[in-house]
Formats: structure tokens, C-alpha cells, sequence
């Protein structure tokens, strides 16, 4: 009796798994042709609909907790563009410098990783400021659940208000460089764009490129990207459309791929790509270096 009990608890319990395996797939990343064709909308909002699907969260490892130790820059504060308080991570030059970078974080928020990789590039350019923004405003995530509401939560008109207000806290004469991986890719490029003509240079690490032809015109600088053959997001046939587009703009990409995957450079990644970092990081100093 008790062995007739067993072999029905277990034939339950088999079928509860198999019912439930039926109904939950495992999430399947867009297709190729998606990632082309299914996003219209603004640039974020593009980014916004793609960060809300569970095969990109699955693209992003959890970081290790880090606290950097004895810390190059500061906390500053500064007024955005609508009047409210900003905030970022600060390294200015030992010498006058109307020279600054903007860091643009992951979509983790600005966490120690990217105050680290930013005191790293401050040591490798020469008498620049350099500038972590917060587009977060203090929030940072630790899991892709929490940056995946971090992400729906934010608004376009918020982020641009923090990036004109960053730049107009360097000055009128500063001279604007960018960088950043993922969602910062994106914006470093974004940046670029609400820099004007005193946007210097640009440096995305992947991040969903702007697809309307019209806006890249108005670049007034060139942008060096890193792109994984590998990726997903974007993908190669994005990339080969960004590619496309910055030519009909008539603007200058150079674009560098390695056979690598999703954030093979990003600071908070615990598996990231040593030697395609090393590589792009290398290149990304060399070309802001070369139009400082």
C-alpha cells in the first residue's frame, strides 16, 4: 500500500513538472530580422520595450558586490537642465582644462565599477575632467529584476535634463567627449547628440544606436564603437545598419567587432572578455586621445 501511495506521489509530482515546463518556455531572444524591422519608436523607448523582455535580462550576470578603495574623484552636484539636482562622480585635472569626458553608465546605475573605470581613463588621457553621471539620481541595481525597473521607470526628458545640465556645468567652451557600455553606449551617443558643436568625440561600447538618419546629420564629431559578433543586442544586423546609416548622414563610424557576446567590456560584467576589453579599451584611448 505504501509503495502503491509512493508511486502515485511521484507520478503527480512528475506530472505538475511536465505541466509546468509545458507552460513557462524558457524566454527565446528576437529574431535577427526584429531587431531591425520591429522597433520604430524613439530611441529609448526602443530600448525600453527590448530591456523589458526576460531574454535580455538573461544577457546580464549579476556583478559582484565592489567598493572601490581610496577613490580618485567626488560626489558633485549640479542643476540639470530643468532646475532640479543632478549628480555625478567628479575627477577634475590637476591642470585647467576645458577638456571633459562624460562616463555613462550600465543599466545597473552608476555603481563602483563605473566610478573605477572612470578614474582609469582619467589616468590614461592627459589633463582632462572627467565626469560619471548619475541618470539614475542615487538608485543603483544589483539584479536584472531591479535594473529592469530601474530602466521602466526612467523618463527620456529626465535623462536629457541631467545631460544638458552636465553640460552646461563644464561650460560654454568645454569640449565634450563621451563614453559608455550598453545603456550607456546608447547615451554616450545620445550625449553626443545634445552636445552640439561641442561635442569632441564619441565612444560607445555596443548600446542600441540611433536609427532616424536626420538626427545622426547633426553630429558634429566621429564615434568609434565596439560590437560583439556574438551580441544580441545589438546585433549584427543593427550594427550593419548603424553602419549604413552614419554613412548616408555622412558621418564618420569606426566600427571595431569582436567575436564576442552581450557586455564583453562592461565594467560590472564578472565574465567579461579580457582581451577584446584590453583591445577596444586600447582603441577607445587612442581615438579620444587623437582629437584631444
Amino acid at each position: 500500500m505504501k509503495k502503491l501511495i509512493a508511486l502515485t506521489f511521484a507520478a503527480f509530482c512528475t506530472a505538475a513538472f511536465l505541466s509546468y515546463s509545458y507552460k513557462t518556455p524558457a524566454p527565446q531572444p528576437l529574431t535577427s530580422e526584429c531587431y531591425v524591422s520591429c522597433f520604430t519608436s524613439e530611441i529609448m523607448d526602443q530600448f525600453k520595450a527590448e530591456a523589458s523582455t526576460a531574454s535580455f535580462a538573461m544577457m546580464h550576470d549579476n556583478p559582484i558586490p565592489y567598493v572601490a578603495a581610496d577613490p580618485l574623484g567626488k560626489a558633485v552636484t549640479f542643476k540639470a537642465a530643468d532646475g532640479s539636482n543632478a549628480m555625478g562622480y567628479e575627477i577634475r585635472s590637476k591642470k585647467k582644462s576645458n577638456k571633459w569626458l562624460f562616463v555613462i553608465q550600465e543599466w545597473w546605475g552608476l555603481n563602483d565599477y563605473i566610478k573605477k573605470e572612470s578614474e582609469t581613463y582619467y589616468n590614461d588621457l592627459e589633463d582632462v575632467n572627467v565626469i560619471a553621471l548619475d541618470l539614475y539620481d542615487g538608485k543603483i541595481a544589483a539584479t536584472a529584476d531591479s535594473a529592469m525597473k530601474l530602466i521602466q521607470s526612467v523618463k527620456t526628458d529626465r535623462l536629457e535634463s541631467i545631460i544638458k545640465g552636465a553640460i552646461a556645468y563644464a561650460g560654454t567652451d568645454a569640449k565634450i567627449y563621451t563614453v559608455g557600455w550598453c545603456f550607456g553606449g546608447m547615451w554616450s551617443l545620445q550625449s553626443t547628440l545634445l552636445a552640439g558643436k561641442q561635442a569632441a568625440g564619441c565612444v560607445m561600447f555596443y548600446g542600441r544606436p540611433e536609427n532616424n538618419v536626420e538626427k545622426l546629420k547633426t553630429l558634429n564629431c566621429d564615434v568609434i564603437g565596439f560590437f560583439g559578433n556574438k551580441d544580441r543586442s545589438p546585433s549584427p544586423e543593427v550594427v550593419n545598419k548603424f553602419e549604413a546609416d552614419m554613412q548616408a548622414a555622412g558621418k564618420k563610424l569606426i566600427a571595431n567587432k569582436y567575436d564576442a557576446g552581450h557586455g564583453f567590456a562592461n565594467p560590472s560584467n564578472p565574465v567579461f572578455n579580457k582581451e577584446a576589453a584590453a583591445d577596444a579599451h586600447a582603441k577607445a584611448v587612442a581615438f579620444l586621445k587623437e582629437r584631444m
